[in-house]
């Protein structure tokens, strides 16, 4: 799906459409944008500005969330398994009870994060930040840290 502008999606949002699997949204500007319960999966939203944007249940399995700002954004319960975030700004992101199962979250900046209770089992985490980010509940199981600093995480 080829979407040319963002207003084009908030519009097509706005009047009930939900489905915008393997949009092309590469740099879009959506800052707080609501969003909520959107299916982006496979899409590309890479270099894209989601900051403050609210995806909570969205559906972004496999997209392409590269590089992305999505500092402040609620993705509370999204599904973000397979998803790349590598080099994406989680800053303050509300991520409870998110599925980051085999995503790449590699050189991801989660600073503050809330992480409690998501599934983050398989996930690429190397080099991510971490600092006073919650990962209380948060499954971990088989999920790379290699030059991952988690001491000022919390557990």
């Amino acid at each position: 799906m080829h979407i040319r502008r963002t207003d084009e999606i908030l519009r097509r949002y706005a009047i009930g459409e939900r489905n915008f699997i393997n949009a092309n949204l590469r740099c879009a500007v959506l800052t707080s944008a609501k969003l909520s319960e959107i299916n982006l999966s496979y899409a590309q939203l890479s270099w894209a500005d989601l900051s403050q944007a609210n995806l909570s249940y969205a559906d972004l399995t496999a997209a392409d969330i590269s590089q992305a700002n999505l500092s402040g954004a609620d993705l509370i319960k999204a599904y973000l398994m397979r998803t790349n975030l590598s080099g994406a700004d989680l800053q303050q992101a509300s991520l409870q009870r998110a599925n980051l199962s085999s995503a790449n979250l590699s050189e991801v900046n989660l600073t503050g994060a809330d992480l409690t209770g998501a599934n983050l089992a398989l996930a690429d985490l190397r080099g991510a930040n971490f600092y006073e980010c919650n990962l209380s509940g948060a499954n971990l199981k088989g999920a790379l840290f290699i030059e991952s600093d988690l001491a000022f995480a919390k557990q």
